[in-house]
């Protein structure tokens, strides 16, 4: 290893200890312009010189070369190099990356995102758990690392996914694959839905038209949330399928990611958001009409919405009364959102029945 290389892996050690954290060393990192080794390949083709990710960086820090050590089938002998790292400083890293699972398995324990650490786009990053709040109703995604780290050009095909749809998809692919691998009588003692994913899920790539899910055969799935880094090579095989998804457009409303649902039912969370808004809107036109503000913008640094979101959410208070009762009644689609169907509301009132599906009677 070349001494500016060597000089580099301490300057990544060090810098690990004083963030405390591997998405912040990425970071770090990237802004820096230190990017993974150049490395010569047949025909003249050159790897690496790519951004250092969260796994390549996990094994890295973990890597006992850096103290003259080699590790072969779990044990770890003695070699014939000479070591660049200091090995406090090697066991201090080792320490805080330690640390940092726990909190790692106590963080995934209480979210409700089963698939975080073995959900990845068609590009090999990772996709991590998020999800937006509007007036009470909470939607879950999972969106690829690229995007969250400002680096969209390099995210997969499909760079963000609604969770619960996977979150289902997978679950039942789970129970399928158990009642043709286990041998019959064999009890599945897994029942917890995230007991079922740390068992038998590997791996589950997002793909346009399918989702790749990656079974461990024996069901026990070794932990990807804490692996963090190239294989050993002593990695026991996978069962891979392919299940059939049709990735959706998404489309962000003022703050709301929106995307088209099949489902005919809304929730009780998204009627009980959209009758709120519409009260609010009746609310603010009623003060309008009585004086008891001037404008909008009155409205607005009452509430701290802004202007624009005001004069948005008002035309809900003109929705027909047939859409009303449709929303009380649950009857509207489940991918209705106080956004949506504030923007693109008609002004009349069978335009607006015959834009949220309600058929007028004859």
């Amino acid at each position: 290893m070349l001494p500016e290389e060597a000089e580099t892996v301490r300057s990544i050690f060090r810098r690990y200890l004083e963030l405390n954290s591997i998405g912040a060393l990425v970071q770090d990192l990237d802004r820096r312009g230190i990017r993974t080794k150049r490395r010569p390949e047949g025909k003249g083709d050159i790897s690496g010189g790519m951004r250092f990710g969260v796994g390549a960086l996990g094994y890295l820090l973990k890597n006992r070369l850096y103290v003259g050590e080699i590790v072969y089938r779990g044990e770890v002998h003695g070699g014939e190099h000479e070591p660049i790292l200091d090995r406090d400083l090697f066991e201090a890293v080792q320490a805080k990356l330690k640390a940092g699972a726990v909190a790692r398995r106590l963080r995934l324990k209480a979210s409700s995102a089963i698939l975080t650490g073995r959900i990845f786009d068609d590009r090999g990053n990772r996709m991590s758990a998020t999800h937006s709040n509007k007036l009470g109703v909470r939607y879950r995604y999972y969106v690829s690392q690229a995007v969250v780290q400002g680096r969209r050009a390099e995210a997969g095909s499909v760079p963000r996914v609604p969770a619960p749809e996977i979150e289902t998809l997978v679950l039942d692919a789970i129970r399928r694959h158990i009642e043709t691998t286990c041998p019959a009588g064999d009890p599945v003692t897994a029942t917890d839905e995230r007991d079922l994913i740390e068992r038998y899920v590997e791996s589950v790539i997002v793909m346009p038209q399918a989702l790749e899910v990656s079974f461990a055969p024996t069901g026990a799935a070794s932990d990807q949330a804490d692996r963090s880094g190239a294989a050993d090579g002593n990695l026991r095989s996978t069962i891979a399928i392919m299940l059939p998804w049709t990735a959706q457009n998404f489309v962000t409303l003022k703050g709301v990611v929106h995307s088209p649902s099949s489902e005919p039912e809304m929730t009780p969370e998204n009627r009980d958001a959209l009758l709120a808004a519409i009260a609010k809107a009746r609310r603010w036109i009623e003060d309008l009409r009585l004086g008891r503000v001037a404008s909008f913008a009155e409205i607005a640094v009452r509430e701290s919405p802004g202007e624009r979101y005001v004069r948005q959410l008002a035309s809900l208070a003109f929705v027909s009364p047939r859409v009303v009762t449709a929303i009380v009644e649950g009857r509207l689609p489940a991918d209705l959102t106080v956004s949506g169907l504030a923007r693109s509301l008609p002004h009349s009132w069978a335009a607006q029945e015959q834009r949220v599906g309600l058929a007028r009677k004859i």
